[in-house]
């Protein structure tokens, strides 16, 4: 049992790298945060470890991660794992808490290799979506066997499908939804998001051209009022003024057109999906 409210810890806590993350493309390191006898794991990015995008020039990555949390935050929605910015052995850089799944142990540094299991979304044999899944497009294994992108029919994941929209989320793979032991579903990895273009690139198109429900939009409608009020002027301080009017631009656009999005774009699905 911890004495201290994970944040406090996250926040305040000595940071100690335990070993480094090494599929994903920027250093990217899973820590321990101490504060006298507690101790929460966490994920820390270094801004210094961040590969140049010519595509998302302003700002940093971290930015980003920590925008996308205040978002989530703002509609109420624990969908962002908790998400700072503060000093780390290697500079200032994102810190966000660790979400514990089923099967993980300390020593695992492959967190982004794994899909979010086959409850969640996963691939199989054309011509057997589970009950309970949607489709979201035909591919072929590594095999050359035919196989269906699918995802589950789930509440949880549809929360992180309309938010992926409201902070134009270019990087919503498989493996950047995790499966909480909490019973939670948790999305990660968001330092490519909030850009001013049309960016979306999800996994999660199941409810593309599907309307969004009274109870949602009254969440977006509330994230609203908040970047009308204090949120935008602290997301000013993390993403560009113009992409804190492009994040208003599209939660009015889903107020006035309560509709899911669908994928008639240019590479509307992240390479790899997974």
């Amino acid at each position: 049992m911890t004495s201290c409210d994970f944040g406090e810890v996250l926040r305040c806590g000595e940071l100690t790298v335990i070993g480094r993350i090494r599929s994903a493309s920027n250093a990217t390191f899973l820590c321990e945060a101490t504060l006298g006898a507690d101790t929460w794991h966490c994920v820390y990015k270094p801004v210094r470890g961040e590969a140049p995008l010519w595509d998302f020039p302003d700002g940093t990555l971290a930015g980003r991660e920590v925008a996308s949390y205040l978002v989530s935050a703002a509609m109420g929605w624990n969908v962002v794992p908790y998400t700072i910015i503060r000093d780390g052995p290697a500079g200032l850089g994102m810190v966000q808490r660790w979400v514990d799944q089923p099967g993980d142990d300390d020593t695992d540094d492959d967190r982004d290799d794994r899909p979010a299991g086959p409850d969640l979304i996963d691939l199989v044999p054309a011509g057997r979506v589970p009950a309970g899944f949607l489709p979201v497009l035909q591919a072929y294994d590594y095999a050359g066997d035919e196989v269906t992108l699918v995802h589950a029919d789930d509440e949880r994941l549809r929360r992180i499908a309309v938010f992926d929209v409201l902070v134009n989320n270019a990087d919503r793979k498989g493996g950047h939804v995790l499966h909480g032991v909490d019973g939670g579903v948790y999305g990660v990895d968001h330092g490519v998001t909030l850009h001013v273009e049309d960016k979306l690139r999800t996994v999660l198109w199941g409810w593309a051209g599907k309307p969004v429900d009274d109870e949602t939009l009254s969440d977006v409608a509330k994230l609203g009022d908040a970047l009308n009020a204090d949120l935008g002027a602290e997301l000013c301080g993390l993403i560009t003024p113009r992409e804190v009017a492009a994040l208003r631009a599209r939660v009015v656009g889903l107020l006035g057109n309560p509709v899911m999005p669908t994928p008639d774009r240019r590479r509307p699905i992240p390479w790899p999906a997974f």
